[in-house]
This record gives C-alpha cells, sequence and structure tokens, in this order.
C-alpha cells in the first residue's frame, strides 16, 4: 500500500494527492492519500493505525508529510519519497504562530486556530539520526517555504534529485511518477 501524507494546511484533495492517485490506478497499485488533522498526534494516530492495518506499505511525503514520513519510515522500516520536505517542521512551523496564530485550509480555504502546543507535537516526532537508505529526495531548489539543503543535510544517504528553480509543490512532478513508483515498488 502506498500511503500519500499531504502538507500543512492541505488534504488527501490537494492536487498531488489526486495526481499520485490517477497514476497508481493506472498501474493497478494500492494507494491512499487521507485527509489528516492539523492537530499533529491525531494524525500520526491515523497515520499509524494505516500503517499497521497493510501489508507492503511505503510513503510519499509532501513539505510536513514529510516530517511524518520520515518518524514513519524509521520507526517501521518502511522506504519513503520525500518531496521538498520539512525536516525540522517544529522550527518552520513555529512561524505560523508569530504571524497570527491562523493557518489557512488550502482544500475549502477555511482558518484553523495553529498552537504552540501542536508545534510542540511536532517536536516529538523529530529523528535526530537517520538510520535507513531507503529514501528518494526531490528537491527543488526554488523552494520559496523551505531551504533544500536542509533536507539534503538530514537525509544524506538518501537517492536524491535536485532541479534548480521550481517551487514549494514541486513543479512538474508528474515527470517523475515513474521513477518514484519503481523506486517504491522495488523488491517488495
Amino acid at each position: 500500500m502506498i500511503i500519500y501524507i499531504h502538507g500543512f494546511g492541505s488534504s488527501g484533495k490537494g492536487g498531488k494527492a489526486l495526481e499520485f492517485r490517477k497514476y497508481f490506478e493506472s498501474i493497478n497499485e494500492p494507494f491512499i492519500a487521507p485527509s489528516l488533522s492539523y492537530v499533529p498526534e491525531l494524525a500520526m494516530d491515523t497515520l499509524e493505525q494505516l500503517v499497521k492495518s497493510y501489508e507492503n506499505v511505503t510513503l510519499i511525503g509532501s513539505s510536513l508529510g514529510g516530517h511524518y514520513s520520515i518518524y514513519l519510515a524509521e520507526k517501521y522500516g518502511l522506504k519513503a519519497v520525500l518531496i521538498n520536505p520539512s525536516v525540522a517542521s517544529f522550527k518552520t512551523l513555529k512561524r505560523a504562530i508569530d504571524l497570527t496564530g491562523y493557518a489557512k485550509n488550502f482544500y475549502d480555504g477555511s482558518e484553523f486556530s495553529w498552537q504552540e502546543s501542536y508545534v510542540e507535537m511536532l517536536q516529538g516526532y523529530e529523528v535526530e539520526t537517520i538510520v535507513s537508505k531507503d529514501y528518494l529526495l526531490l528537491l527543488q531548489t526554488g523552494d520559496d517555504v523551505l531551504n533544500y539543503k536542509d533536507a539534503v543535510a538530514k537525509v544524506p544517504n538518501a537517492t536524491m534529485i535536485i532541479e534548480e528553480g521550481g517551487t514549494h509543490s514541486f513543479e512538474g512532478i508528474e515527470r517523475y511518477f515513474d521513477r518514484i513508483g519503481e523506486f517504491l515498488l522495488k523488491n517488495l
């Protein structure tokens, strides 16, 4: 089962999730993209239940989903594709509190309260030292939210694709669908 983990303020109905769903359906591979709570403990509870419910689980994590993916991959020995991942989300998402205390849900445009306690929850899912080499890291240097160099330093043994330019959402991700599929499905 391939589990797509969306980023902060996104959902399982976001653009990348829908494109990945179409791709994996087209090659008859099981795929889910749950819409997760913005409360980190609730999101992680959902993800751990899913990981334990399926066989041959692999992960795709985008932004905050990359943070969650690293935690799950290390804890359960899973392969993970990380797309412009937040590798220290408890630091980067602290900015959301400093600005207004509210964050936007990109699916429906609503807002939700983003609190200091949520940042502390994220810190509980921080992996200090990454042991596994089963990561494919996709980065665009033009990411306007996160510094791609942080991900390179955090996951130095990953297979890496680093493109000049681009954005945080990773422009043109569909160009790598076959490569992502091959990475996730090899030796399962």
